[in-house]
């Protein structure tokens, strides 16, 4: 029988994989290799632009994928700017005067096994193209370059995802560990019903990373479990066990925010508060979550706290700094308070920099 199983190995200095967290300003790296990520690598490979990649996003969503965790590398953040002071051109074929700042991040030293089973025609034209790319192959920007040839050995025959992930060695070098080899790496496993697991398990997530088109960007939700794999003494590994940690789920979506249970949620905490943000007291005009635990519209009224934009902004870019996962900061708790009054004159800072460049380009261009 021709193979069902394709491995893929993402390894580098730096990688990122964008998520539905990642804003223009403030770009977040998801923990692993998102399917979108894996599926622009195959367009890439083949050589198709994004207008053209449609057609093979609906093929690659048939696949089933998995990750598993070598390396988690280290988050590292990068403070960018574009065109400073340089009369950037933009795409309308007008000039930007002003630059574009933005924060992005990265992972550091990462090295993850990621597995494609599915259609054995579909798995050989991947192959097929991973082997002789057409284009440049990246892990998830144009800047992060793979360390390792991406295709990892021959496609192969395997039953499931982790039979799959339990036959390739963990490769292990002890300047990333101080010497100590991990006994068990973390896996993120596509979920799919079957005969035997007909229902979804209650620890399963949502990400939102399934690519239906890359222009405009469209992406549908997936399920995923997380398991862990004991190591054996020859670095392979030897059996699944079911995670002991809580998962971290990941940010709701826009469509989550649209939930009218979590409307009806958010009126009652602006309520609550008197429409006053809990911070500087100034209207309120958004709720923050303080924790995810049943974000995405179950949420209870202690878990949101009201706060005008300025203060929600302070509070989301201090959580973005420390990397929190889901439980968050509560903008009332006093151990925060300097840091989100920190936070707080930066931003201003930063804004009052950009009108003045905004008024200065008015008056050069005679307004």
């Amino acid at each position: 029988m021709k193979p069902n199983t394709l491995f893929l190995r993402l390894e580098g200095p730096l990688q990122s994989w964008g998520d539905h967290q990642s804003e223009f300003v403030i770009r977040r790296t998801a923990e692993a290799p998102t399917k979108s990520g894996v599926a622009g690598i195959i367009c890439a490979a083949k050589g198709l632009t994004r207008e053209q990649s449609p057609r093979l996003l609906e093929k690659i969503s048939r696949l089933a994928m998995a990750v598993r965790i070598d390396r988690p590398g280290v988050r590292w953040w990068d403070f960018h700017i574009v065109g400073g002071g340089k009369q950037m051109r933009k795409a309308s074929g007008g000039i930007r005067k002003d630059a574009i700042i933005s924060l992005r991040e990265y992972l550091c030293n990462a090295s993850f096994l990621v597995v494609l089973q599915g259609d054995n025609d579909l798995i050989e034209d991947f192959e097929i193209a991973l082997r002789k790319p057409r284009w440049q192959l990246y892990l998830g920007r144009k800047s992060c370059v793979p360390s390792s040839p991406i295709l990892d050995g021959q496609a192969d025959l395997f039953e499931t995802l982790e039979d799959a992930l339990r036959s390739k060695p963990l490769r292990w070098t002890e300047e990333f560990g101080n010497g100590n080899k991990p006994q068990r790496l973390g896996c993120i496993i596509e979920w799919r019903a079957t005969p035997q697991e007909p229902q979804m398990p209650q620890d399963a997530e949502i990400w939102y990373d399934t690519p239906v088109s890359f222009k405009p960007p469209a992406h549908a939700p997936r399920v995923v479990i997380r398991k862990s794999i004991n190591v054996g003494k020859g670095g392979v590994p030897v059996e699944i066990l079911k995670a002991t940690r809580i998962p971290e789920r990941q940010r709701t979506s826009h469509a989550d925010y649209a939930n009218s249970k979590y409307k009806k949620v958010r009126e009652k905490r602006l309520d609550l508060d008197r429409r006053l943000c809990v911070f500087c007291k100034s209207p309120a005009t958004t709720v923050q979550h303080v924790t995810y635990r049943r974000a995405g519209g179950e949420e209870e009224l202690q878990d949101l706290r009201s706060l005008c934009r300025l203060c929600h902004d302070a509070v989301t870019m201090v959580e973005y700094g420390l990397s929190l996962g889901i439980d968050r900061i509560n903008p009332e708790d006093e151990q925060w308070r300097e840091m989100i009054l920190a936070k707080r004159d930066e931003i201003i800072r930063f804004r009052s920099i950009q009108m003045r460049r905004r008024l200065l380009g008015r008056e050069e261009e005679g307004f």
